[in-house]
């Protein structure tokens, strides 16, 4: 039977998922795709819907009693961080509304963390691409995004506020820890699941332009140059193995976070992942 696979549509996804995706991998499964914006995900992945998943970090703390946390194929990384995006006459988020992508996002969680202090007046979960558009045309005073809009806000005259990654990075010295590959318990085994992952990572970085057609046509009108630039920062290291700092950063995350009453509190993640 086919597995059910649901991830973004993003060059980093798409790119990571492909020799899977087309029955590349030896050994393993046909795999059935729905494409979803990561706060559909978290949400479906409540519900038990697909058998392997993208998720935000975030969310892990209501999702691993059904779910093992795959040590592969997310992302993670440094210098790759969500942006607090403003227009230049709000210097600050006094009275402010921002706009967010999801409230069980990494990136809204990093969010509340650093605004702890100095919280904005109103909070708006608002689609991924109408953020940038958004705050230009004054609907919004903030905005929080990710991914390839820190290679294209300028376009929409705004200004980065904060770096969260770099707030992150300085405060913990940790990589960032922003969407997961988690295996629904009882569907999937977590050891076969990361080695077919690992294996279309591998052929990925072997040969991209087999990937290349894929990527661009999931790639929501992107530039290649943009595309090239996405994949170059997301899909690293930690895609292939999270690794002792990767799980550290995960850790932190969950930890401050429940310790600040943000998130429930969780287990320690490594005992919930296959890492090997």
């Amino acid at each position: 039977m086919a597995l059910s696979l649901a991830i973004s549509p993003c060059p980093n996804d798409t790119f990571v998922f492909d020799a899977l995706v087309h029955g590349r991998v030896p050994g393993a499964p046909p795999v059935e795709v729905t494409f979803a914006d990561v706060d559909v995900t978290n949400t479906a992945a409540e519900r038990g819907a697909f058998d392997l998943v993208k998720v935000s970090y975030a969310a892990l703390p209501w999702l691993l009693d059904d779910y093992h946390l795959l040590p592969c194929g997310g992302a993670l990384g440094r210098g790759c961080g969500p942006l607090v995006l403003t227009r230049a006459d709000q210097p600050d988020l006094s009275g402010a509304t921002v706009a967010v992508p999801g409230d069980r996002t990494t990136a809204y969680l990093l969010f509340r963390l650093w605004s702890a202090g100095r919280p904005p007046a109103r909070i708006e979960v608002v689609p991924f691409h109408e953020i940038m558009p958004g705050v230009a045309a004054g609907r919004y005073d903030a905005g929080l995004v990710i991914h390839e809009a820190r290679f294209t806000y300028h376009r929409y005259g705004l200004t980065a506020l904060v770096d969260l990654g770099e707030w992150w990075e300085s405060d913990t010295g940790l990589p960032i820890p922003l969407g997961a590959i988690l295996a629904r318990r009882g569907a999937v085994d977590p050891v076969a699941a990361a080695g077919w992952i690992r294996e279309s990572v591998r052929q990925a970085w072997a040969d991209p332009s087999a990937s290349r057609g894929y990527v661009l046509a999931h790639a929501q009108e992107m530039e290649p140059d943009v595309v090239d630039r996405h994949i170059g920062l997301y899909v690293n290291e930690f895609t292939a193995d999270l690794g002792d700092a990767g799980f550290a950063a995960v850790e932190a995350l969950l930890g401050r976070a429940a310790d600040a009453g943000l998130v429930p509190q969780t287990s320690n993640s490594r005992a919930t992942a296959w890492t090997s």
